[in-house]
């Protein structure tokens, strides 16, 4: 369907069209009308671009798509003089009771927003169902599609559509037309990828036990350990009261958690132990030293 208009608002002086089942168009008002005369053309350059909008149901399922373009064009008037104007293409694609449809608007406008011509199209394609065809030699199972375009300037034209089950067009009829269009040869089938699940590699128990070069290291770490545990108690014969001290505590108290207590009984003599608040908080500070020295050195400092 197309036709020819010439401006948005109509004219004072135009009768409005005879007949009951026509109504008057729709008048803009002052305000919008010195709305649009004070857009500048500069303005409107900045509205050529294409937008796609998802349509979705009101239980939130997908229905299609809209899509609106907005691009410099070139319009040809009655007298053959082109010019350039805004060109506005907007086309939407979606399902109404599980049958494909959509319209597609074309508009030339004047820079002063009023439409100089426009073209509009609506189709609904409907599902025949499967036949089987003769494609050369062969015989094919093909899934028949019957669009049909109204149009007010004559009757309406349906096309079917054979397409094959990958989506090979096969045949196309035009309802009326003497003849069709077929393929000669039967193409070759594409078929769909088969998408392979991910392989899943199950976690092996890691027994470093039995690794010869886990055991090694772990052996020569726990020498190490034991050689600087020995040179610092001989550098440090204080530590031996300490430690007692600690152990002869710890009968005494009995605490149910053993590591905790330790932690807070050696903290005061950590190197890095952060500086004790002037205020007492109520949020407890840990009593184990964090693995970030940047933290550490961070928290001595507050």
């Amino acid at each position: 369907m197309s036709s020819r208009v010439h401006s948005l608002v109509p004219r004072a002086k135009d009768p409005p069209p005879p007949g009951p089942e026509h109504l008057p168009l729709p008048e803009a008002s002052a305000e919008a009308i010195d709305f649009l005369s004070s857009l500048r053309q500069e303005e409107l350059q900045m509205l050529f671009f294409s937008e796609t909008l998802a349509m979705i149901s009101d239980t939130g399922e997908p229905q299609g798509e809209l899509t609106i373009e907005v691009e410099r064009g070139k319009y040809k008037d009655e007298f053959g003089v082109m010019s350039s104007c805004p060109f506005v293409h907007a086309f939407s694609r979606g399902f109404l009771d599980k049958m494909l449809c959509g319209n597609s608007l074309l508009g030339y406008l004047s820079w002063n927003l009023e439409a100089r011509e426009q073209h509009s199209h609506e189709f609904i394609k409907q599902a025949l169902g499967f036949q089987t065809i003769q494609v050369g030699r062969q015989q094919a199972e093909v899934f028949i599609v019957e669009q049909t375009v109204h149009s007010e300037e004559g009757i309406p034209m349906s096309c079917q559509y054979y397409l094959l089950p990958d989506g090979h067009l096969a045949k196309r009829i035009q309802v009326g037309s003497p003849g069709c269009c077929i393929i000669t040869k039967m193409p070759i089938m594409r078929e769909e990828d088969e998408i392979e699940p991910r392989p899943v590699f199950e976690k092996k128990p890691l027994v470093w036990e039995e690794d010869m070069e886990l055991y090694s290291r772990f052996l020569d770490r726990k020498e190490e350990l034991r050689l600087s545990h020995t040179s610092y108690l001989r550098q440090h014969p204080e530590a031996h009261a300490l430690i007692s001290d600690f152990l002869l505590f710890l009968l005494l108290r009995q605490p149910e958690d053993v590591v905790t207590f330790a932690a807070e009984y050696f903290g005061p003599f950590a190197a890095r132990r952060p500086a004790t608040r002037a205020l007492r908080s109520s949020n407890r500070p840990s009593p184990f030293r964090s693995l970030d020295p940047e933290w550490d050195a961070g928290s001595g400092e507050d």
